[in-house]
């Protein structure tokens, strides 16, 4: 069976939305990067992120078949960046049923898709698949089993594996069920008889997962059925086309090649040509790329010391730190961000919008660290003779803590530079001499959190409908100049970004928080309609990032007639109280500049009536 093996990624992300429409499934627009109301995790990790409200119960407004591609970013991978086939920006072409159709279904339109000729026409004898086993908690999958024998899977092909593998869940509560992946052999020839990922897990390629959430978790030993059961699917595209194209890495697929003859033209440098160096453009290639789609999001950020800004300037710090190494010694990462935009704006237009301030981060952030990393590795160097005394090749945590107060310079970092010279750092005493100076552990260990069906709790949702009343209460006291840039929340506190030139003064913010209580106060309804985007900006409605939105919006209004007394009215997803009286006192602690043109707010609300669902 022979391949499409011209087929690009623009064309298996086009085929691939063709196919579901073909099955009834509606296009909605992938989401942000960056979670609005999700404080567990600093990226959206996953194409399931952004329909959580839908996964957990709430009625999607375009309907029960759904499917879309998604931008994603990982963070627990970037120090195994480098090699063939991690990646720290990926994309995600999914599909779901939201009570809608269960395993039958999904798994033939997986086999079809997979196999057949006017699709992507893979040869069946290179493909596997995952089941789960069955523990004390739940039966071993013969259903889905069952399922993959009907479209012609032969039961040596079929691999029953542990939860550990073939299990989803929420968290240790909530929604979960098993799923079933499938794989594509990537080993010489045709995978022999019995060869399945039970078997061989090294040449068997994962390229899609089907989860099938079907039971709700009480606790650790009890699991009742769910009534309305849904299926997420994830096929990761980058993968998938590098399988298409015959190709033993990502990195020599057209996602990446324009990129790396860009790096390849920068450093003087033929890829190829020694591991060494091709690692370092990977590393090169894969951080510009989440860089720029960092920056360039909906939502994006700018590099920082905290958070989602951290996680960028390691990247962009740990890019720079690998050109110089292969000799470019001149500002380079806005040059090869451009051809990133190049290849993903068509796809991704909020890059091509956000083209300028892309350049602009990624040039000042080199610039910045150029000058840090020289500092830092010319004391390293001063360190080293002393440092080879050391039998056991320990950089002790004191020292490597110093070079980063005194120097700006990363541990992980520090870790590279010590690693190339076959030392370790003690990573425990790095952190017991920072004390004061936590941010990036927790950066680091944000990664490891599982994106997901992360716990909405009635403070969030409270903290959410706020940032509605907060957004209009600024535009009523400082004009229409005024334009929400982003949020995040959690259980303590809110985050509201604003674009806005000045910093606010006294009078104009209690004048803000004024207008927010008094309308906390009036117990006004909150109530929801669906309606199409062009209906909802006629009736007045704010819809703050038009292009993520599919051609039914949900509306919330805040007001005692939805249609001609409200206070606010957005294109939203929620989550939401059902009056206003539900938030509690609100209180602005913080007024103070984000970046340029762009203001930030810090507020808590305290009090307030328990939601209807609680």
């Amino acid at each position: 069976m022979v391949l499409y093996s011209i087929m690009t990624a623009n064309e298996l992300r086009s085929k691939y939305i063709e196919f579901f429409k073909s099955k009834n499934h509606a296009e909605i627009s992938g989401q942000s990067l960056i979670p609005e109301n999700d404080p567990s995790v600093l990226f959206t990790m996953a194409g399931m992120h952004p329909l959580v409200p839908y996964l957990l119960g709430e009625k999607h407004p375009s309907g029960t078949r759904l499917t879309d591609y998604q931008k994603c970013i990982r963070t627990g991978d970037i120090d195994e960046v480098g090699d063939p086939s991690h990646l720290t920006c990926f994309e995600m072409l999914g599909n779901w049923s939201l009570g809608d159709y269960f395993k039958k279904e999904s798994i033939a339109f997986s086999y079809e898709f997979l196999t057949s000729p006017k699709w992507l026409n893979l040869d069946p004898k290179k493909i596997s698949v995952t089941v789960f086993a069955g523990d004390e908690n739940a039966p071993r999958d013969e259903e889905a089993a069952g399922y993959w024998k009907e479209n012609g899977m032969p039961e040596d092909k079929i691999a029953y594996l542990p939860a550990s593998d073939n299990w989803w869940a929420a968290g240790p509560t909530g929604p979960c069920g098993p799923d079933t992946e499938i794989f594509y052999w990537v080993g010489e020839g045709l995978p022999p008889l019995g060869s399945n990922k039970g078997t061989d897990s090294a040449n068997w390629m994962e390229i899609w997962n089907n989860v099938f959430m079907q039971y709700n978790r009480i606790d650790e030993k009890t699991l009742l059925p769910l009534e309305k059961k849904n299926v997420d699917t994830g096929m990761g595209l980058e993968r998938t086309n590098c399988i298409l194209q015959g190709k033993t890495s990502v990195y020599l697929t057209e996602v990446f090649q324009p990129i790396i003859a860009k790096i390849e033209a920068l450093a003087g440098y033929k890829y190829g040509s020694d591991e060494e160096k091709d690692k370092s453009v990977r590393i090169i290639a894969d951080h510009i790329r989440a860089s720029v789609f960092i920056i360039g999001d909906q939502r994006g950020v700018s590099p920082s010391n905290v958070g989602a800004g951290y996680v960028l300037r390691r990247l962009i710090r740990r890019a720079v730190r690998h050109g110089m190494k292969l000799g470019i010694d001149d500002s380079f990462l806005a040059k090869i961000a451009e051809v990133v935009v190049e290849n993903f704006g068509n796809a991704y237009p909020e890059l091509k919008a956000n083209a300028k301030k892309i350049n602009d981060e990624l040039t000042a952030e080199e610039a910045k660290f150029r000058t840090t990393l020289k500092k830092g590795e010319a004391e390293f160097q001063k360190l080293l003779p002393n440092l080879m005394k050391n039998p056991k090749k320990i950089i002790s945590g004191k020292v490597a803590y110093n070079l980063y107060e005194t120097y700006g310079y990363p541990l992980e970092l520090t870790q590279e530079l010590g690693a190339e010279n076959g030392f370790t750092v003690d990573v425990e005493g790095f952190k017991e001499a920072e004390k004061k100076h936590q941010e990036a552990s927790k950066s680091l260990d944000a990664g490891k959190a599982k994106g997901g069906l992360a716990e909405q709790s009635d403070v969030t949702t409270k903290y959410h409908t706020a940032t509605h009343l907060l957004q209009q209460a600024l535009v009523d006291v400082l004009g229409d100049q005024v334009a929400q840039k982003g949020s995040n929340i959690n259980n303590e506190r809110m985050r509201f970004d604003f674009t806005f030139e000045r910093p606010m003064t006294k009078e104009e913010i209690q004048k803000v928080e004024d207008i927010v209580n008094a309308k906390i106060k009036e117990d006004l309804p909150v109530t929801m309609e669906v309606m199409t985007l062009d209906q909802a900006k006629a009736e007045g409605a704010r819809a703050l990032f038009a292009n993520k939105y599919g051609e039914q919006v949900k509306v919330y209004t805040i007001g005692r007639d939805a249609k001609k007394d409200w206070f606010s009215k957005e294109v939203c997803g929620g989550p939401h109280v059902q009056h206003t009286l539900q938030i509690g006192d609100f209180k602005i602690e913080k007024e103070q500049s984000s970046s340029a043109g762009v203001r930030r707010i810090r507020a808590t609300i305290s009090g307030g009536l328990p939601l209807e669902n609680s």
